[in-house]
């Protein structure tokens, strides 16, 4: 295994092979991209000449670990939970909560097929896709699933967006996110859901990756996420797009509220707004800093028109 160290160490490929099939060897490893608050590896085995590939996540950020020091456990119940979804999702293999066995608290899983796409052929079948595939996530049910939804960001304590061209807008989409949110029954939420998360594969979704937030929820919060994400990457059109999807695939399961756009929207806030580095590092191109900001303001603006 040694041949592989300037990627994982030794005993970290022990520990992955332990847990994964103690007779295999390791075939190959490559670092994964498109995430950017863990170290992704793609780790394949061979066990007599069947060859199987798993992913390794090891969780490298320390403040996000000193907010939610069980965050390994997290992923991997939420990866058993996950697996009632008829979309397909990661198996949990092992994790290592403490980071005992592997240096870093890491979770083990099987690799899915498909790769990300983010600059489809297609944008009409994509948006679809993506917006169905999540509809499939929130016909689970999550009572008894010990995570709830918390906000990342609380409307009080944000800045003053002094990067905007309508500060006095954003003002306004605090108060709005300070009153009492509307009633919903909650329900199992990726509670990280992108086009970033979903693997695609002949056209079609093949499966919904990186469950480490998953928690009970309102539904609309995946879809705001989804939605801020989209305002950013492709336009608002793509996002309202989204939106008329989900409804159209959840059916009288979802009431739409555009509260849960902005409380979405605001839970991005952490200074001034910038690329996602994951979309670059998965080749997107085109994004500029002043793109997202002017997408973000205006994107601001539609939601509260719909309020």
């Amino acid at each position: 295994m040694s041949r592989f160290t300037d990627l994982l160490p030794d005993h970290v490929l022990q520990w992955v092979v332990n847990a994964a099939d103690p007779q295999a060897d390791v075939v190959s490893v490559q670092r994964l991209y498109g995430g950017i608050s863990s170290l992704l590896h793609s780790i394949t085995l061979n066990s007599s000449g069947t060859e199987k590939s798993f992913v390794l996540r090891q969780l490298t950020n320390k403040e996000w670990l000193s907010e939610e020091p069980d965050l390994a456990l997290h992923e991997a119940e939420s990866l058993r939970w996950a697996a009632q979804i008829q979309v397909r999702t990661p198996e949990v293999i092992a994790f290592d909560g403490a980071g005992d066995a592997s240096g870093i608290p890491a979770v083990l899983m099987t690799r899915l097929e498909g790769s990300v796409v983010l600059s489809p052929p297609d944008r009409e079948l994509w948006v679809d896709g993506i917006a169905g595939a999540l509809a499939l996530v929130h016909r689970t049910d999550a009572e008894g699933f010990p995570w709830a939804h918390f906000r990342y960001n609380d409307p009080a304590a944000v800045e003053k967006p002094l990067w905007s061209r309508h500060p006095h807008l954003w003002e306004e989409a605090f108060k709005i996110i300070r009153e009492a949110p509307p009633a919903v029954q909650p329900c199992f939420i990726h509670r990280d859901y992108h086009p970033a998360n979903v693997l695609w594969k002949d056209r079609a979704v093949s499966g919904i990756v990186d469950w480490v937030n998953a928690c009970r929820g309102p539904a609309g919060i995946d879809v705001g996420h989804c939605r801020v994400d989209l305002a950013q990457l492709v336009g608002i059109e793509t996002a309202d797009a989204f939106l008329s999807a989900y409804i159209s695939h959840a059916g009288r399961a979802f009431t739409y509220e555009p509260y849960w756009d902005l409380v979405s929207l605001v839970d991005i806030l952490f200074g001034t707004p910038e690329v996602y580095a994951g979309w670059t590092d998965l080749g997107m191109t085109g994004l500029t800093n002043e793109l997202i900001r002017e997408r973000l303001d205006d994107y601001l603006v539609s939601l509260l028109k719909r309020v």
